[in-house]
């Protein structure tokens, strides 16, 4: 849903019964509004919601991914090519980009909010990449957003698909301001009217502490270390309870997901902008949508809901570093995510 308040564009993603899961003509919608807006002087910035009380957006429609890859269909390959040119486009908007990240924001919520440039968590925020329990990889430019978070932060994040709040949004960079729900409705209504920068500053308030700042020295010894097996190697023999249950929920994950979202990771680090991270992660998922482990990953979480799916192959150990480049490799000129 698009209209203009005030001074302000506005984004609603309306499918609060999927968690406003993105679709396809969804990030079509989006990029023609952006566009529009863009050209238009009367606004001078935008918004971007979600309806209902549970989130702005889950992530992309993984049941539609789910039933694509499980058919060798192509749809899903156009999806990613279209959202991750919507990410890169979100970053380098020339208007104040405002996110409202309230409740859950996952996966593609994140792509669509944490790029923005005025980024708005509450109390009820949960953000995460939480793609290596479904048998994927996170993507919508989330390498490079962990690959920056500070120390190795962004990689306990990606290996766990852990959920975090504001506080732990604000420390890992995801996320600039904190403003409690019940606010809101009111600046929203300030925004037709001021400036976003402004408007987010008037707001903004301190949050309670999250986690992840008192675990920060076992996080940067642990996950330093060159191997997803070295990793939870050292967390088990940390001591600490939460490194023992990072452990085991990385266990919990696909074994090739883990590794390549490691490896994905410490590239986009050298890759260094998003544009370049967006290329790679689209060749790593185009890839993934030929792999066992999305569409198994995908049945045991959505599909069927059993919570247990049964990986291919399902040791660390087995998992081969000509696995690993498998992801990585050329697409093929036709076939490549070219941004500029």
């Amino acid at each position: 849903m698009f209209t203009t308040e005030g001074h302000t564009g506005v984004i609603t993603l309306n499918r609060p019964r999927a968690l406003n899961a993105l679709t396809h003509p969804m990030v079509l919608r989006i990029a023609e509004a952006l566009t529009a807006w863009e050209r238009d002087p009367a606004v001078v910035q935008v918004l971007i919601r979600g309806a209902g009380e549970r989130g702005l957006c889950a992530g992309g429609d993984i049941r539609a991914i789910h039933d694509d890859a499980k058919a060798g269909g192509d749809a899903s390959e156009g999806f990613w090519r279209d959202e991750y040119r919507l990410n890169a486009r979100i970053a380098r908007y020339p208007k104040p980009y405002v996110a409202l990240m309230d409740g859950i924001v996952m996966g593609g919520g994140v792509g669509v909010s944490a790029h923005g440039s005025v980024r708005v968590v509450t109390e009820r925020s949960r953000v995460a990449m939480p793609e290596t329990g479904i048998g994927f990889v996170p993507d919508v430019g989330g390498t490079h957003l962990l690959a920056r978070a500070p120390g190795e932060l962004g990689t306990h994040l990606a290996l766990t698909g852990t959920a975090v709040g504001a506080a732990d949004a604000l420390l890992c960079g995801l996320a600039d301001h904190f403003v409690p729900a019940a606010r809101l409705p009111e600046l929203t209504a300030a925004l037709a009217e001021a400036p976003a920068r402004e408007v987010s500053a008037r707001f903004a308030q301190r949050t309670a502490p999250g986690e992840l700042a008192g675990w920060r020295a076992w996080i940067d010894r642990c996950y330093a270390a060159e191997t997803v097996e070295e990793i939870v190697e050292r967390l088990l023999a940390e001591g600490d309870p939460a490194a023992k249950e990072a452990a085991e929920t990385i266990l919990a994950k696909s074994p090739t997901s883990l590794k390549v979202t490691l490896t994905a990771l410490r590239r986009a680090r050298r890759l260094g902008s998003l544009e370049r991270v967006l290329e790679q992660e689209f060749r790593v998922s185009c890839h993934a949508l030929r792999a066992p482990d999305l569409v198994e990953g995908i049945r045991a979480q959505v599909v069927d809901k059993d919570r247990n799916p049964r990986w291919s192959p399902p040791a660390l150990a087995e998992v081969t570093g000509a696995d690993v480049e498998r992801f990585f490799a050329p697409l093929g000129e036709a076939r490549e995510l070219r941004l500029p």
